[in-house]
């Protein structure tokens, strides 16, 4: 008997060692149904290089912001949580840049202001477009994201040291910044500079997003095992204050309590698991 293929199918295309401090890793999805399909992203504080095969695309912001994704965008750094619609018979196929490696790509700092851009302006040549049409002639996702790689190979610039200190920070340092600083013998208010810059966030930000990120990973392992989840354990091994504060995280990056994202969990992607 023919086995049935899912009409939504998604999953992970991890990189060969020599660029795993570039990208964490690629995410395919494609829907082969008759209908839209709908997915709502996590946060990943990442800037995510998204390709696009078939029909339109579209990525809908927190702030009601719709955005139409063509062929090729950039898109992030990715705070808050924000859907996506894939139309019948299309596909993506999107590069999660790591750390500072946006930075290392394309010499300036993901969109800021505006959350989406076209990558041809930013590098102000019409390369990426010229790729997308290589891409559309190669059937596996996998084999596309080896051309993508090897097309990434004349842009890259060595990372420095001190983003490459950032880059290691263990989160058991109470003041990273002051650590860094005194190993490369800069001032803090210079490397605060540096890491804003290169990466996209302060190390504020980013601490903030691990802890709620921590919670999420405890909530999936929970549910993954059947067992009942115990808030007030998610909030003591997490580093929360209280309840409200945990809330509040959900409310930043989700705008839903953490009960509501219990029952929504099977239509949201989290793009750091595994």
């Amino acid at each position: 008997m023919m086995e049935l293929q899912p009409e939504y199918n998604e999953f992970r295309i991890s990189v060969p060692e020599e660029f795993e401090n570039i990208f964490t890793h690629f995410y395919f999805a494609e829907n082969t149904s008759a209908y839209p399909v709908t997915k709502t992203l996590l946060p990943s504080y990442q800037t995510l290089f998204l390709f696009c095969f078939g029909e339109q695309a579209a990525i809908s912001t927190r702030e009601g912001l719709v955005i139409e994704v063509n062929k090729c965008l950039l898109f992030g750094p990715v705070r808050k949580s924000f859907e996506y619609t894939l139309p019948s018979q299309t596909s993506i196929l999107v590069a999660n840049f790591k750390d500072d490696a946006f930075f290392r790509f394309f010499g300036k700092l993901a969109p800021q202001h505006y959350p989406a851009a076209d990558p041809d302006k930013v590098l102000k040549e019409n390369c990426f477009t010229n790729l997308w049409h290589q891409l559309i002639e190669i059937d596996s996702p996998e084999d596309r994201v080896n051309h993508i790689l090897e097309f990434c190979h004349p842009y890259l610039r060595h990372q420095d040291s001190t983003g490459l200190l950032l880059s290691n920070l263990d989160d058991n340092f109470l003041n990273p910044i002051k650590v860094v600083a005194e190993q490369t013998q800069q001032t803090e208010r210079n490397i605060q500079r540096k890491q804003k810059e290169q990466f996209g966030y302060s190390l504020k930000e980013i601490h903030r997003y691990k802890r709620f990120l921590n919670a999420i990973k405890m909530i999936e392992e929970k549910t993954g095992e059947q067992e009942r989840i115990k808030w007030f354990t998610i909030i003591d091994e997490c580093g929360y204050y209280d309840q409200s504060q945990l809330i509040h995280d959900f409310k930043h990056y989700l705008n839903i309590p953490p009960a509501q994202y219990l029952k929504l969990q099977q239509h949201i992607c989290n793009p750091k698991s595994d």
